[in-house]
């Protein structure tokens, strides 16, 4: 199969040769150095390939070489060589050119090189569709010796592709100084389908300001696509800075075939170099140099690297600078001016400025606290166990006392010896000598610099932390803390740095201030014990200028202090705990959560329910009383809600139990959109209840993950906030071209609990109910108050933040939070932040007054109990409802029936003593009225024992009286009874008249 395909283009070859022939009559012999090239055919299964020739212009010429067996696919020649193609052997480069041999350099930035190419990706996420036209211009800048990525949030790639015959690398140095400027390095292969690689491989980590960090990533035979890709993520109104790239390097092509000239400013003198060197100052050379040439250094200078020599110009202000004299044997000290080096202005030409002179001597500033002189001309540290004020001779601390160890820079005559000073510039090398930071007396300030652009850098290092001795077992959250008084008066965009650098791992920026600053204090807090590098970088601006304009734009320090420090000096003594022993004078340490009672000296235990703070005087003050509805940790390090409130109005109280909300609480808002377009969120992680062991965390899977393995072998975490309250911004992987979405930029939000109360004020603290929609409930709201004592820029006093918690059935355990629609931040005002967690789970605890009884009908003699929670329903937990009970009863039928029987009876009685009552009365009342009339008469009474009766009067009188009864009868009985119950009885009595008597009955 392959000897008839090569029996084809053999055939093909042939016909094409002999139409060139004929269609080339006349024309002139191809030149190898003016009219065709050589190159090598793609590589075919059995490793092999050709050697052809390719014309500049083809049927320019006639009589181009025929096709020849080139190398094998894996030849490539030695460092310093080249495949010189006609003989297809290694040749040594000449002077004035390098080879890597299998690899290939760019180190010239003055365009983009051939093979790159930039690329910005659309913002598919834009909330208005013509915004995906504003990254147009945005893309990888060359600047000479670098390259400058992008400075806004587009997304831009740079992109390099390559052919590997053999494994091989890439390498290459950068600088990445601004976390806001998201930067990966990736491959993919010729699908397009990305390599794999590990989370330090491909997201590159921070470094200092000026630091150029070198990157090395190993690739695999075949096509290697390269990607250098940024993006912003611009919150504010504030400039990123940029990435810079140089020096790109990448081993493993097969061949080079031909040799790289020494970009200017570099010579090569020795044939076969693998590089080029950098031409000394005042000299100069041009492309492929073998040699650098002088400049006329009368009228004339040069950098050290330079293409070209520069013309000398007049001496200015901004050619010298100040300084102080170091004390001398008299104890004096006086400003002189010096010439910034190296000396590139004239001083006798027309318009120079002359060096002014030096001024009076003047009496040296006193020793900085923990120094003295010892009538001397140098200040030296006072001794271990010694302190002094700077101005007194070194002493011994009294029995029952311990040096304070610190550092205290308030008189700048000298630079301390553990701080030091430099300055960089990226684009030259003009004040890589230079001082980038000038003593003043009584103040330290910025330098003069090379240029305007240039990073002035001042830094301090802290080996260590060490707490005092009665202090040890109570370190809490803070081991030191670092406090300075600062000053910057700029005409420009001036912006000065503080940053940290822990256990030389890092850097990162820990706030950073633009423009001119009225004279002001700073505080940043150690949080754990390690070795921490501080530095200052003061620049004047960014935008590089070879004209000096803002000479006069400086930063001022004036004072600088550490506490805690291992290597520190003492500037005054503290009581310390003193051992139980009689007599002794031995300081101890205090155990967790104790505090050193003035009186006795001795170690003694925080009362319940406060938490000790580590840099307050001595004594009961040292505790602080926790907040309320809090309480504090077993040291006695912070407070904490136990997820339990309980508030008492009136006579009801109710308890709360917020254990059902969750250990922490997640918000994610937004989206929100940067000025370019850019979809991002703000996720806050919120801490309710618990110690240290349920703090919120939040992380950067972004920067500095190449600490993120060995930080973990030490239990240390990369990048990552741990507090009561933190937020991170996140960025969706859709539309920024990213692969995952990212974290970044978290911050601590608050690391105090102060409290939980209804009250909307707590510590200065307002929240704010109105900022969120008001709902009519019976039950009050409950706010959580926290803080961070962490100054920033924009707060002064740090930030603070209210949790209110809503009672809300109708939602989940769990719940919802919000933030206020009018801040979509979570913040108003950049300082205090604003949660509604609305969830049933807030509702108090359940008791027996939330539910009522109901009464079932009785059914077949039973009936039943029930409970019901009263409605709405305002609890969760607590109590639960009663079992239904069940009870015998009698049936409703049976007792009408008693009960109508009973009626009956009542009612015939009733009816049957009337009438016999009236019968007897209306009897009574005949036989009354017959005695009267007779009494009336004048006739003679009848005698005592006799009865008279009228004639005619007996028959009536028997006929009305006579009962005949064959039998007792029921009413005969009745009225039997009655006559006895009521004890009636007659007598017989004389009436005594005048005229008649009469029978009266009684």
């Amino acid at each position: 199969m392959q000897s008839s395909a090569r029996f084809v283009a053999n055939c093909a070859l042939i016909l094409s040769t002999l139409r060139l022939i004929e269609g080339a009559k006349g024309l002139r012999q191809c030149s190898e150095t003016d009219d065709y090239y050589y190159e090598y055919t793609e590589c075919d299964s059995t490793g092999s390939r050709w050697r052809v020739a390719i014309p500049q212009i083809p049927g320019a010429c006639i009589g181009l070489p025929e096709p020849v067996h080139g190398t094998e696919c894996t030849f490539s020649c030695e460092a310093g060589e080249f495949l010189e193609m006609s003989a297809q052997e290694c040749t040594q480069c000449a002077a004035g050119s390098y080879s890597l041999g299998s690899g290939i350099r760019f180190d010239q930035w003055d365009s983009i090189p051939a093979g790159f190419s930039s690329l910005a990706t659309s913002l598919d996420n834009s909330p208005h569709g013509d915004d995906r036209l504003t990254c147009n211009s945005s893309s990888w800048v060359p600047q000479g010796n670098y390259l400058e990525s992008n400075r806004d949030e587009c997304t831009v790639s740079l992109i390099y592709a390559v052919h590997l015959k053999k494994q091989g690398s890439v390498s290459f140095e950068y600088q990445y100084p601004d976390n806001n400027l998201l930067f990966e390095f990736f491959i993919q292969n010729d699908q397009c389908q990305e390599m794999d690689q590990t989370a330090d491989k491909k997201w590159l980590k921070l470094t200092n300001h000026g630091e150029w960090a070198t990157h090395v990533v190993n690739l695999k035979s075949g096509t290697n696509i390269l990607y250098w890709r940024t993006g912003g993520v611009l919150m504010g109104s504030k400039v990123v800075k940029p990435v810079l790239l140089k020096n790109v390097q990448i081993e493993g092509v097969a061949y080079t075939s031909e040799c790289f000239p020494c970009k200017p400013g570099t010579l090569n003198e020795v044939p076969g170099s693998s590089s080029c060197d950098l031409c000394p100052r005042d000299t100069f050379s041009g492309h492929g140099a073998s040699s650098c040439t002088p400049c006329n250094t009368t009228t004339q200078y040069a950098p050290e690297a330079s293409g070209v020599c520069l013309d000398r110009p007049p001496c200015s202000k901004k050619d010298f600078f100040q300084i102080h004299t170091a004390c001398d044997s008299d104890g004096k000290t006086q400003v002189i001016y010096k010439w910034i080096e190296p000396k590139i202005c004239l001083e006798d030409a027309a318009g120079a400025e002359p060096l002014p002179p030096s001024g009076e001597r003047e009496p040296c500033p006193p020793c900085n606290p923990g120094f003295y002189n010892n009538d001397t001309a140098t200040c030296s540290p006072c001794p271990p166990g010694t302190y002094s004020d700077g101005t007194k001779a070194c002493r011994w601390c009294p029995a029952g006392t311990e040096p304070t160890l610190g550092y205290e820079y308030k008189w700048w005559n000298i630079l301390p010896a553990n701080m030091k000073t430099s300055c960089f510039n990226v684009g030259n090398a003009k004040c890589d000598n230079m001082n980038g930071w000038e003593v003043a007396g009584d103040h330290v300030q910025s330098g003069a610099g090379g240029s305007d652009n240039d990073y002035l850098m001042l830094n301090i290092r802290v080996p260590g932390f060490k707490l005092p001795m009665s202090m040890s077992s109570n370190s809490g959250t803070e081991f030191g803390r670092i406090t300075f008084e600062f000053e910057t008066v700029c005409q420009a965009d001036c912006e000065l740095y503080f940053m940290m650098d822990v256990n030389r791992k890092s850097t990162t920026v820990v706030e950073s201030w633009e423009g001119s600053k009225t004279r002001q204090f700073y505080t940043h807090v150690m949080t754990k014990n390690a070795s921490v590098s501080y530095t200052w970088a003061f620049q004047r601006t960014n935008q590089p200028s070879d004209v000096r304009q803002y000479v006069n734009d400086m930063v001022r320090i004036y004072s600088i202090s550490v506490s805690n420090p291992v290597d520190g000096q003492s500037s005054e003594c503290r009581a310390c705990a003193l051992s139980t022993q009689p007599s002794s004078s031995l300081c101890v340490p205090c155990p967790q959560g104790h505090y050193i009672d003035t009186q006795t000296s001795q170690c003694t235990e925080c009362p319940p329910n406060t938490h000790l703070v580590s840099h307050t005087t001595l004594g009961p003050d040292a505790c602080r009383p926790c907040g309320p509805a809090s309480k504090s940790n077993k040291g006695r390090s912070l407070c904490y809600s136990d997820c339990r409130f309980t508030h008492t109005e009136g006579n009801v109280t109710l308890s709360f139990d917020y254990s059902l909300l969750g250990s922490v609480g997640t918000l994610m808002n937004g989206p929100s959109f940067t000025s370019k377009g850019t979809k991002y969120f703000h996720q806050f992680n919120i801490s309710l209840c618990g110690g240290e062991d349920r703090m919120a965390v939040c992380t950067d899977n972004v920067t500095d993950l190449s600490n993120m393995d060995s930080q973990t072998e030490k239990g240390e975490a990369g990048n990552v906030v741990k507090t009561f309250i933190c937020q991170s911004t996140i960025i969706p992987a859709s539309g920024r071209g990213f692969h995952t979405a990212l974290s970044s930029q978290s911050i601590n939000l608050a690391d105090m609990f102060l409290g939980a109360t209804v009250a909307s004020t707590l510590d200065g603290i307002r929240a704010r109910p109105e900022l969120f929609l008001q709902t009519p409930a019976k039950v009050p709201d409950v706010n959580f108050y926290y803080r961070s004592l962490e100054a920033t820029s924009s707060c002064e006093s740090g930030r603070s933040a209210v949790v209110t918690l809503r009672c809300n059935p109708g939602k989940s355990n769990t719940g919802e939070l919000t933030v206020p629609s009018q801040c979509p931040a979570g913040t108003c005002d950049g300082c205090t932040f604003h949660f509604l967690w609305d969830s049933s789970g807030a509702c108090p605890t359940c008791t027996e007054s939330d539910y009522h009884q109901i009464e079932g009908a009785c059914k077949g003699g039973q009936q039943d109990l029930l409970y019901v929670w009263t409605e709405p329903k305002l609890c969760m937990g607590g109590v639960s409802l009663p079992e239904k009970k069940t009870l015998l009863c009698e049936n409703v039928e049976y007792w009408i029936r008693l009960g109508a029987g009973i009626a009956a009876f009542t009612a015939v009685m009733l009816i049957s003593l009337t009438c016999y009552y009236w019968k007897k009365n209306k009897r009574l009342e005949y036989k009354y009225s017959r005695l009267v009339m007779s009494s009336n008469k004048e006739c003679e009474m009848p005698g005592a024992d006799s009865c008279a009766v009228m004639e005619g009067e007996e028959n009536e009188g028997e006929m009305e009286d006579e009962v005949v009864y064959t039998k007792p009868s029921l009413l005969g009985k009745l009225k039997a009874i009655a006559s006895k119950g009521k004890g009636e009885h007659y007598e017989n009595v004389q009436l005594n008249s005048s005229h008649s008597k009469a029978l009266v009955w009684s």
